[in-house]
């Protein structure tokens, strides 16, 4: 039914309602014996007394909103609407000095509201009910909220509100036991987090919605932990400091991701400290393209750099940063320069035009079983392309420049940890010889990367399976893209030359476990609707990481998460013969031999293929 009918018909119907509502308080007020002057008065005043409130209806919206969505929030612009119609009627009557009893005006208010408010509310439920919403459930997921305060009760409505969602609001769980037994928007409060798993089962909960957005990480993660006993799907609504406005809607919620089970709260960094020597810089960005290096140009970019440099082989990456950053932030000074690390007259080229102030050298060959069947390509870029930057970060006289290293230049036993572990002792050894502040940082993953197991694991289970582990004792330490950058960032201001920036990680997590929590986040059983499969180590793959060789010591800084290892390499002379020698052993095309070479290079590589 168009508007423009719909509205005239709610405009015929109150015109016999708001008389029907004068007649009934004229009854009230006289036990149903009305005197005929008063009928007489209303008679001659009716069409006036009609017009004045349809007038003030239509200016308080009433024959604006749309009825099916009717709520409370109606109600109460139906009463203050009734109120203002009723004042003018009683200013109406008092100038034109007719008399009726003040009881009349009271009366008259009142049904007004039960009147117009009930056939509003009466079209909402004869239309869900015409539709088969009023009592039909038995379509629709049943929701369990987690948390009874303002969010909570806000996604209750939401719920209802968003037919096309086919979910229901059944109980909410709290852990303020005052609230046990109340009712949220008609939704019960049942009971606290140790009853997550009981109250499920009870009332057959196919999704969970945990609505504590001012909780912390810890919380989080332990109200999680209960969540995954059942076998429901998972969402959340993020944490304020995630929320736009801190606007809580239905659009807010997502689901609950691998990040929110790690338990730990944002990073803090110094901003004042990380500003002032990022801003009216120029900063070179290698593999900016990627996802340290695109993380990295994000962060940055809100610092206001002079001029922000993305550097990169691949082109399609370095296209999408680009064009995210000129849209995020369209005064900022970018320049995107397709090159390669290897090519070290195009990065002297680059180098002599824009003079970089800090480098942050992320380009990397990172996959280590490719790179175990390619330790060619591993040390011609982690290697060499890291020595080309390093050279002309030096002699062009950059002041800062920061490598981003990795856990498995400890002890490694693949190639790509012993490329890794190369490129922190050129450094090392470069910061005794130069003005530039050269300094690494050391972390282990990061989730959802290129390459990790995390987007790896999601791609299996959206397949059903099976989901893929080496081994069931494996481990590794983790950390979320965008907290490792802004480490990275803060260790940047910290470096005077020479550290190895290692970043705390928090406790290692078991790569098993990590499958089985999104497994069940995904709303499956492990073993039971995706099965998990065990294929064995790969080679140069460890069971665990490290963060530190023993030698190399741990000295704490001012940021709790931020330590340094101690330098023990610094003879610059010595590694540049030995990188002399390793091109030659390049040359042979012999990867046994590069191999061998590599581990009198990196005395702690360990072969374990």
């Amino acid at each position: 039914m168009k508007i423009k009918v719909k509205r005239m018909l709610w405009l015929i119907l109150d015109i016999l309602l708001i008389n029907l509502a004068v007649y009934g308080a004229y009854w009230l007020r006289f036990d149903g014996n009305i005197k005929p002057q008063y009928i007489k008065h209303y008679q001659e005043a009716f069409v006036i007394i009609t017009a004045i409130k349809l007038i003030i209806f239509y200016a308080c919206g009433l024959y604006q909103s749309l009825w099916k969505y009717a709520s409370i929030r109606e109600l109460i612009t139906i009463a203050m609407a009734s109120v203002f119609a009723n004042t003018a009627m009683i200013s109406y009557v008092f100038i034109t000095q007719t008399f009726v009893p003040r009881s009349i005006y009271i009366l008259a208010c009142m049904l007004d509201i039960a009147l117009i408010g009930g056939s509003r509310l009466l079209y909402r439920v004869i239309r869900r009910g015409l539709n088969g919403k009023l009592f039909d459930f038995s379509n629709k997921k049943r929701v369990l909220i987690i948390g009874a305060g303002d969010a909570g009760a806000t996604i209750i409505r939401e719920l209802r509100h968003h037919s096309g969602l086919n979910s229901i609001p059944v109980a909410i769980i709290d852990d303020n036991k005052e609230k046990l037994g109340h009712r949220i928007n008609g939704v019960p409060v049942l009971g606290t987090r140790e009853d997550i798993k009981n109250i499920t089962e009870k009332k057959a909960i196919d999704e969970i919605i945990i609505a504590i957005p001012s909780a912390n990480k810890k919380e989080i993660s332990e109200i999680i932990d209960k969540c995954k006993e059942t076998h429901c799907k998972l969402k959340i609504l993020p944490a304020v400091y995630e929320l736009i406005n801190e606007t809580v809607t239905i659009n807010t919620i997502r689901d609950v991701q691998i990040e929110d089970l790690l338990g730990r709260d944002p990073v803090k960094v110094n901003l004042e400290e990380i500003s002032s020597y990022l801003t009216n810089k120029v900063v070179l960005v290698t593999g900016g393209g990627g996802s340290i290096g695109s993380e990295l140009c994000r962060q940055i970019a809100g610092f206001h750099p002079a001029k922000l440099l993305i550097l990169d082989i691949y082109e399609n990456n370095a296209y999408d940063i680009q064009n995210e950053l000129l849209t995020n932030y369209p005064s900022l000074h970018l320049h995107t320069i397709i090159a390669s690390i290897r090519d070290k007259s195009r990065l002297e080229k680059i180098f002599q035009e824009y003079r970089p102030d800090i480098v942050f050298h992320a380009a990397a060959h990172k996959h280590v079983p490719l790179m175990e069947s390619n330790p060619t390509e591993a040390i011609k870029n982690n290697v060499f392309g890291t020595l080309n930057v390093v050279d002309c970060a030096h002699r062009h006289g950059a002041k800062k420049f920061v490598l981003i290293s990795t856990d498995k230049a400890v002890n490694p036993t693949n190639i790509m940890g012993a490329t890794k572990r190369v490129a922190e002792m050129i450094v090392q050894a470069f910061s005794k010889h130069s003005k530039t502040e050269f300094v690494a940082v050391r972390f282990g993953n990061v989730l959802g990367s290129n390459g990790s197991v995390i987007p790896l694991f999601k791609k299996q289970i959206a397949e059903g399976g099976p989901v893929t582990v080496t081994h069931p004792e494996i481990t590794r330490y983790f950390m979320t893209i965008p907290e490792a950058v802004q480490l990275v960032i803060q260790a940047g201001a910290m470096a005077k030359g020479g550290e190895i920036f290692v970043l705390d990680m928090g406790q290692p997590v078991k790569i098993v476990d990590l499958a089985r929590d999104l497994i069940r986040l995904s709303g499956f059983e492990p073993d039971v609707d995706i099965e998990i499969k065990f294929t064995g180590l790969r080679p140069g793959e460890k069971l665990y990481e490290e963060l530190l060789m023993a030698e190399e010591g741990l000295t704490a800084t001012k940021h709790e998460k931020i330590f340094i290892g101690q330098p023990i390499f610094t003879d610059l002379r010595i590694l540049h013969r030995e990188l002399e020698n390793l091109k030659e052993v390049i040359k042979s095309d012999n990867n046994e031999s590069l191999k061998e070479f590599m581990k009198t290079l990196v005395p702690t590589y360990r072969r374990v293929s």
